[in-house]
């Protein structure tokens, strides 16, 4: 998904407009079209009742999504991630990801990651130029991801992976990707693999084409490496090569693929401590003017996997997304703190923070759940499909089910009227496209996945 269309499964908001969130933003971004996002045009972090009171929306901070995840009493016990590294794979990359994160890291009062590294296997990434619209995307999207990553484990490793060429519908950008994510594996330089980025099954020439850009997550499965991948910012729905949306459910991939684990999108209801004061629901902003919800659906490459088959997906014969599902709502985002300098219109200055959703948060948020596990098991979980679906039917698991809203979604035209609506799929009890198995309480469940 081209970046102008749907580049890596984030959105944020654009302040600017945000009275007409429908207008502004329909068809603006994407998984992501563009990154939806609200500057806030501030360096320093508004309270949720500022953000409900300004912006019509809720705004969280990592504190709170720590408290909303159950995590201080896991780092009281020493848990924070420490001795794992998290990998965070994106086109392109930051030119200033490390400078974010310290000046992230200052604002929210959070400890440096032990050690912050970038590498470039697949080829040098050009200079950042300032006037292009598909790097300035990517730099946000990499900001995000190491940013909220570190949120969770903020004791973990981080290693910044960037590729040389951008990822966009069909193959185009994945050979890089995948030989950048098969030298991390090869030289065991990660525990978990952060992917929020994909393209609809059906824009790859083929079903061959697909399959052969495989081999990084056969090679994860073999070496332990968990490989997670959002699982889309547009509910049931995708688009095609030419970036118009099927009016027909669609999934994308690497989400979809069984070696990965697909990470959906809920919105969070929180007061000012991080306590809930409604049940997670789905992630679907529809109702506010943007054309936005968790992805999720049946795969029409991949067939049902073992891990799939005890329970009703009702997805047919084939892999149904999403598994596991974290905040990704607008109207509840996070606040990313980004510092390039870029020309492009509608960009965040420099150094400001925006308020961010999207699956692109869900997933380095997961990253970070699987990293803890990680430290308590006392190694890399790997392939933690089986495992995950393993739980489903354990009291003790953690995983907390998601019963309330859905996934359909409808595009919305310039001015905020429907276009049309691609039916998707509801919360119930249990399984279900819309939430996958549901949420996590991380105390628990991240024993309960280390088998701890």
């Amino acid at each position: 998904m081209t970046l102008s269309s749907r580049i890596a499964a984030t959105l944020a908001i654009s302040i600017t407009a945000i009275a007409a969130l429908g207008a502004s933003l329909a068809g603006a971004y994407p998984v992501s079209r563009h990154l939806p996002r609200v500057p806030l045009r501030r360096a320093s972090a508004p309270t949720t009742a500022e953000c409900e009171a300004e912006y019509e929306i809720a705004c969280y901070g990592p504190v709170q999504l720590e408290k909303a995840y159950n995590l201080p009493e896991l780092y009281a016990q020493g848990n924070e991630g420490q001795g794992r590294t998290i990998v965070i794979v994106d086109s392109f990359g930051s030119p200033t990801a490390e400078k974010d994160l310290t000046k992230f890291d200052k604002i929210f009062k959070l400890p440096a990651p032990p050690s912050f590294q970038v590498i470039q296997p697949a080829g040098a990434v050009r200079p950042f130029e300032k006037d292009n619209v598909e790097m300035a995307g990517w730099a946000f999207e990499t900001d995000l991801d190491i940013e909220y990553s570190h949120a969770i484990a903020p004791k973990a490793n981080i290693l910044l992976v960037e590729t040389p060429e951008e990822e966009t519908e069909g193959v185009t950008g994945f050979p890089q990707i995948v030989a950048a994510e098969n030298y991390v594996i090869e030289h065991h330089l990660g525990d978990v693999i952060s992917q929020s980025f994909g393209a609809t099954e059906e824009t790859f020439p083929s079903k061959a084409s697909l399959l052969s850009l495989r081999s990084a997550f056969e090679n994860a499965a073999a070496n332990n490496v968990t490989v997670l991948g959002a699982s889309g910012d547009e509910g049931s729905a995708n688009v095609n090569l030419n970036e118009e949306f099927y009016k027909h459910p669609a999934n994308s991939w690497p989400s979809s693929d069984p070696l990965v684990t697909s990470v959906g999108g809920t919105q969070l209801h929180l007061n000012e401590a991080g306590e809930r004061t409604a049940p997670d629901s789905v992630w679907n902003d529809i109702p506010i003017g943007i054309d936005a919800a968790g992805g999720g659906g049946p795969s029409h490459v991949f067939e049902l996997p073992e891990f799939q088959k005890l329970l009703k997906t009702h997805s047919g014969n084939h892999r149904a997304t999403p598994d596991i599902s974290m905040s990704g709502a607008v109207d509840g985002g996070v606040l990313v703190l980004t510092g390039y300098k870029t020309n492009v219109p509608g960009e965040p200055p420099p150094n400001t923070l925006s308020i961010v959703g999207g699956t692109s948060e869900s997933t380095p948020l997961f990253s970070g759940i699987v990293a803890l596990a990680d430290q308590i098991a006392g190694h890399s979980l790997g392939d933690i499909n089986p495992a995950l679906y393993a739980l489903e039917s354990n009291p003790f698991s953690g995983i907390v089910d998601v019963t309330e809203g859905d996934n359909t979604f409808t595009v919305l035209g310039e001015e905020g009227e429907s276009l049309f609506t691609v039916r998707g799929f509801k919360a119930k009890k249990g399984y279900d496209m819309a939430s996958g198995l549901g949420t996590v309480n991380g105390y628990v469940f991240a024993h309960a996945l280390a088998g701890k």
